[in-house]
């Protein structure tokens, strides 16, 4: 799954073409991946609303309409996000086409069928219960080490919570820990404030430098993404760490592939 990198990736190389453009039709191909508000109420109220700005919240694409309404898109396992000419014949796994007021469609492929659509006046209806997001210019060290009080459990679930912060997936939680030096097993009660420092900059590094490289292309879904070719720790299993050239060790924590070196994180 894309996580805040891949998703900010896409967010910016969207703003050139669609922002500005107006829906003018809507075709849905797979009717499961609409969410809300109902399909026909979908297809009748986004047609006619223009494209103000485009965002993201945290691995959500968020897109801000002249009507006031919002449309989420969530593109989960497989989901691709691609502006083509009308003229040109869809991929035959597109699901969603948004027709637009210069001959393009924003077309909505997903292999999978597990990308979502959501068209609200209220963000809260669908993003209200996320966690803050790591890279915001106002999110702090304080503010980073208070969601740790009171918490228990391991830290690297904690940091894929969603509802505990925004964005952060498998990619970045395992390099965010290797750059902090701490085990993601590590249970968070456990942590002190040098270390919550120490983890608040590296999930910031890791983030901004998943950014840098466009993300990570892991399969042919995240085209561009160069930052597979920079990770520390993850998918590395039995190489050497660049650090201090241990071998990298794979668990499996919270049912989730975890990668670490045993010497840098002890």
């Amino acid at each position: 799954m894309p996580e805040l990198p891949e998703v900010e990736t896409v967010v910016r190389g969207l703003r050139g073409p669609l922002v500005g453009r107006t829906f003018t039709g809507v075709t849905v191909l797979w009717p499961k991946a609409v969410k809300t508000p109902s399909l026909p109420e979908f297809t009748r109220r986004l047609p006619g609303q223009r494209i103000e700005a485009i965002s993201r919240r945290a691995k959500y694409l968020c897109f801000y309409l002249s009507g006031g309404d919002f449309l989420f898109l969530h593109l989960k396992m497989s989901g691709d996000l691609l502006v083509e000419p009308a003229s040109d014949p869809p991929d035959p796994h597109v699901r969603t086409i948004f027709d637009l007021d210069n001959s393009h469609q924003l077309r909505f492929k997903d292999t999978r069928k597990f990308g979502r659509v959501y068209l609200v006046a209220d963000p809260d209806t669908v993003v209200g219960k996320l966690g803050p997001e790591p890279l915001a210019d106002d999110f702090t060290a304080a503010d980073f080490k208070a969601l740790f009080r009171r918490r228990k459990g391991r830290l690297k679930p904690l940091l894929l919570n969603q509802e505990f912060i925004a964005g952060i997936g498998n990619i970045y939680a395992d390099e965010s820990c290797f750059l902090a030096g701490l085990d993601p097993r590590r249970q968070v009660d456990t942590l002190t404030g040098e270390d919550l420092d120490k983890l608040y900059h590296a999930v910031r590094q890791a983030l901004n430098r998943g950014i840098m490289f466009k993300g990570a292309s892991l399969d042919e879904v995240y085209r561009g993404g160069e930052f597979q070719k920079h990770f520390q720790v993850y998918q590395r299993t039995g190489e050497a760490c660049y650090r201090c050239g241990a071998s990298i060790q794979r668990v499996v924590l919270g049912g989730r592939s975890t990668h670490f070196c045993e010497q840098c994180q002890k």
